[in-house]
């Protein structure tokens, strides 16, 4: 038995939030975190820009950042632009030691469970735990109803040999060489001698090779004339971007009695794959829930998945105009003209999820003039039930996301 008021199972981004914002806000109401690994939230780096989240969630996740930068850079084939929106990154390892601290007593790490029902679950050795709340927050599952491309990467941090001279983050840098699908180059300078470098690809496949990843990695340090000294960590990932889906059978398939978190309730950015923003705003929702009991927070949780689903139609449209209607090749101009024509502004609510109407004509006027793709290929991805339709016959929807 526990005296928790609810489980959440899997210690990843959106669970540790939703712990912490809890046992912050609702101390009458801990949480107990089961994670099968040997630490929370793996081994992840998560980036948001300043204008995804309100003044008052960047100062309840301050803790847990690790950097910060008040602007970013882009680079592509036509250009730099330097975008005076503030950047920020969190690592998995502050996020552990953050939540040990603050509620360590309700973690059990080493700990896999073998079966989650809405007032309970199984141990891998058997035992059993009963409780009102149990959350599943154990990442997406390898099956399910959506038509994906993917954001592949592995990222090495650094120490170089000396200062390396960059002052922001440059979070593409689309100047190099393009294969698998579109590639860019995204680095985080976390002091004057320590940098995040990662090998990104917007890719058809979530196939990752790991090795010949780093080595681009370390082509373009040597490129930009770093000397590697140490490389401090290694990291890798597959991200979901999605091109087209079914909710309703995701959630008849998923079943509706058991809340979800995190991808599991595709609370992600359909282009950028990211879920950072998604999570804060999911675990404030909690914090302020009448009531917390698996079938009132899996009605909510559904809830705002579905209207997540919704708003990001436009998201997905422009997914398929890259992945479906563009050559991998030319995925990079899409990007290109949208960062060369598309005000600041813009450019934040697009990542933020809140694009408005107005945003949406323009980026429509936008990506319609001299398309970079077929006009009949554009059509054609126009309808997403139509290319769902297709696509659930042409596709494999078993992706390795991390």
């Amino acid at each position: 038995m526990t005296n928790a008021r609810g489980i959440l199972v899997g210690g990843g981004l959106a669970n540790v939030l939703i712990a912490l914002k809890l046992h912050a806000e609702r101390p009458d109401s801990p949480m107990l975190v089961l994670e099968q690994g040997p630490t929370l939230g793996a081994n992840h780096t998560w980036s948001f820009h300043e204008t995804d989240l309100t003044p008052a969630q960047r100062a309840w996740i301050a803790p847990l950042v690790i950097a910060s930068w008040p602007r970013q850079e882009v680079r592509f084939p036509s250009g730099r632009r330097v975008l005076e929106t503030g950047y920020a990154s969190v690592s998995s390892e502050r996020l552990h030691a953050v939540a040990m601290e603050l509620i360590g007593p309700s973690v059990r790490l080493n700990c896999p469970v073998s079966d989650v029902q809405p007032n309970g679950v199984t141990m891998a050795d058997g035992a059993t735990l009963e409780v009102p709340l149990v959350i599943d927050g154990r990442g997406a599952l390898q099956e399910q109803p959506l038509a994906l491309g993917f954001q592949k990467f592995v990222g090495l941090e650094i120490e170089t040999d000396g200062p390396h001279g960059q002052a922001h983050p440059i979070i593409m840098d689309a100047t190099v060489p393009q294969t698998d699908g579109y590639r860019f180059v995204y680095t985080l300078p976390f002091s004057a001698t320590r940098l995040l470098i990662e090998d990104t690809y917007y890719s058809d496949t979530a196939d990752l090779d790991p090795d010949r990843l780093a080595q681009g990695v370390e082509a373009y340090a040597a490129a930009q004339g770093w000397k590697v000294k140490r490389i401090i960590r290694r990291e890798a990932g597959v991200l979901p971007i999605t091109l087209a889906g079914d909710i309703d059978l995701h959630w008849r398939t998923m079943g509706r009695d058991i809340p979800r978190s995190g991808l599991r309730a595709w609370l992600f950015h359909a282009t950028t794959g990211y879920s950072f923003p998604n999570a804060v705003r999911l675990a404030e929702e909690l914090a302020r829930a009448p009531e917390l009991k698996s079938e009132a927070v899996a009605r909510l949780i559904e809830k705002r998945s579905r209207e997540t689903w919704k708003t990001q139609a436009i998201f997905r449209l422009l997914n398929r105009s890259m992945f479906l209607a563009a050559a991998p090749a030319g995925r990079v101009r899409i990007l290109d003209r949208f960062y060369a024509k598309l005000p600041t502004a813009m450019i934040e609510r697009f990542y933020a999820g809140a694009l408005r109407n107005t945003d949406i004509a323009m980026l429509m006027a936008v990506m319609a003039t001299k398309p970079p793709v077929k006009f009949g290929r554009a059509i054609a991805c126009l309808s997403e039930a139509s290319s769902w339709k297709f696509a659930s016959k042409q596709r494999a929807t078993k992706p390795q996301l991390g």
